[in-house]
């Protein structure tokens, strides 16, 4: 499979084959790569040095179930350290079918003519997006694919992206070609904005499936890791209720972030819940769907579709995260109200964790009363306007709060925290504190151990492990629920891959690139001028508990400096 590299000031295009260090890397791993080979780690985010890369996992291109993600990553405007963001959809699946490793994104525009790139087996062309300017995700959706057909895959930025708020993240059609899988977090719709790139319409054609060296060994390690999948318990609770299934767990355990982080438990928590998003769903019937799948061939079915009181879709999918910051850390208990704020922010092509958690710093300032769904989705328009106060909550919590005065802002390296309260699930907070991505549940989520939460001394291994495992699927280009089915049959990994490329890999390949992505992670981070210092929740979180345990975070700091002790550049 070929690099493919496009420099963004000349118009122009290279095709190469990857250097060896690359060849045994894809998604997030190789993301990291590629961040630490070429970009300089003290340049501007949002400067010509910086470089917008894109590249499936090493598993995708097959339709094996929820393997078929893209990671998108550079030095992270947001964070000013690595980052990779990665999505659903069919982005992954079209560059893999096209024989693309990497696509990376280089150099910046001299003049202010943005453009749309169309990449296919006849190359790159570069076409003028004048009429795309200033329009939302979903209008402009509706234009590239009336332009170039509906069986092309797209990436786009939306008016967040184009005014590079460091909140924009970068959008992808799901299998229904809906813009509604975000690759959110770290401002990376920012990069692409910087690269005066609307938008990348992808045309794979029919497609080829990228050469697999056992086809025998690969379908049977494909059955049976389809097979451990299915018969995992998770596999039926996400299908009927998608993340969003997690309200009750995470409220149970004094984790629900409400009212700016203030408090674990919400009292409107029964009308925000999965068992009821699906109930509403099913009764108002029409164009709502409980289980949708974002990617062609996934078995588990985590997306949904929310319709009104018609049956008229109002947004796709409404996810725990959302659901959550949009939700609770606001005070809103309305499922509408929230898919509508959803809505707006997807159009606007915005991180939904960062704009929550935005408007949950504004309305400690007094901007809003929490429980105000109104005055949310007003506060939302201002950002769509583009006034004083718009671009001050599109570039996020950490803005927001310097701006308004407000100390109390949930965030670790400049990036939001998600729905999980790191003084109730202090395992993630241990997550957020040491990860390279930042504050970020999906860099290894700790709430399904088994273990008490609360207990400071025994968090950092587990965090430790969660994440070393998260690098490695996202690497493989794995969504976090196909964990569940590699988990009840971990030998598969290992034959799926040797099937594929022909390689021998061991029995721990998962955890060998899990902790060669970290190390390439934090060496970039480190020559960027991170230290331990950056290591660390929020002061403010370590003092004032949390109710209604009355936690703080209070795990050792020598435990967060001393977590990845043993990484090395060989993993």
């Amino acid at each position: 499979m070929l690099v493919w590299r496009i420099n963004s000031r000349e118009r122009s295009y290279t095709t190469k084959d990857s250097p060896s260090t690359w060849e045994r890397l894809g998604g997030r791993g190789l993301v990291a790569r590629i961040l630490l080979d070429e970009v300089k780690p003290d340049c501007d985010p949002l400067g010509k040095y910086n470089k917008l890369i894109i590249a499936p996992g090493l598993l995708v291109g097959h339709k094996v179930s929820s393997c078929d993600r893209i990671s998108f990553g550079g030095k992270s405007p947001l964070t000013g350290g690595a980052k990779e963001a990665n999505s659903g959809g069919t982005t992954g699946l079209s560059l893999a079918h096209l024989g693309i490793k990497a696509l990376v994104l280089e150099d910046q525009p001299t003049d202010d003519k943005w453009i749309v790139l169309h990449i296919s087996k006849n190359g790159v062309q570069f076409e003028p997006a004048d009429d795309l300017i200033g329009l939302g995700v979903y209008r402009s959706t509706e234009i590239l694919l009336d332009r170039y057909g509906k069986n092309v895959s797209l990436v786009l930025i939306g008016p967040a992206g184009e005014r590079e708020y460091l909140a924009s993240g970068i959008v992808n059609l799901d299998k229904d070609r809906v813009p509604s899988r975000i690759a959110a977090r770290g401002g990376l719709g920012a990069l692409m904005g910087s690269k005066k790139v609307k938008a990348i319409v992808i045309d794979a054609g029919r497609g080829e499936n990228p050469p697999i060296r056992d086809i025998e060994k690969f379908k049977n390690a494909q059955k049976i890791y389809n097979q451990a999948l299915k018969d995992h318990p998770q596999t039926k609770i996400y299908h009927d209720y998608g993340t969003n299934a997690m309200p009750g767990m995470s409220d149970g355990f004094g984790g629900m972030p409400t009212r700016n982080f203030s408090a674990g438990h919400f009292e409107g928590l029964e009308k925000i819940r999965g068992e009821t998003m699906r109930e509403i769903i099913l009764e108002r019937d029409g164009e709502g769907k409980p289980s949708h799948a974002c990617m062609p061939g996934c078995i588990i079915q985590c997306s949904n579709v929310y319709p009104d009181k018609n049956g008229k879709t109002i947004v796709s999918p409404l996810e725990y995260e959302t659901v959550g910051l949009l939700g609770p850390n606001l005070g809103i208990d309305d499922l509408d109200i929230i898919a509508q704020l959803n809505w707006e922010v997807n159009d606007l092509g915005l991180d939904s964790i960062e704009i929550g958690a935005a408007l949950g710093v504004a309305a400690e300032a007094g901007l809003m009363k929490f429980g105000d769904g109104e005055r949310a989705l007003e506060l939302v328009h201002e950002i769509r306007q583009n006034t004083l106060l718009g671009r001050v909550l599109g570039n996020g919590a950490v803005i927001t709060g310097k701006i308004l005065g407000v100390k109390r802002v949930p965030a670790v390296k400049g990036q939001a925290m998600s729905a999980y309260d790191p003084r109730a699930i202090k395992g993630t907070g241990v997550t957020y504190a040491t990860s390279p991505q930042g504050a970020d549940h999906t860099a290894g989520l700790t709430i399904r151990a088994k273990v008490d939460h609360l207990d400071p001394s025994i968090q950092a291994n587990i965090s430790r492990t969660a994440q070393i495992n998260m690098a490695g699927y996202d690497t493989l280009g794995a969504c976090i629920f196909a964990g569940n089915g590699f988990a009840s049959a971990p030998q598969a990994i290992k034959e799926l891959i040797e099937a594929r490329y022909g390689w021998e890999v061991s029995e721990n390949i998962l955890q060998e690139l899990g902790k060669e992505t970290i190390w390439l992670e934090k060496e970039f981070n480190r020559r960027a001028g991170f230290t331990s210092a950056h290591d660390r929740i929020p002061e403010w979180m370590t003092k004032e508990p949390l109710p209604p345990n009355q936690s703080i975070f209070d795990v050792p700091e020598s435990d967060l400096d001393h977590i990845f002790d043993d990484l090395d550049k060989n993993g």
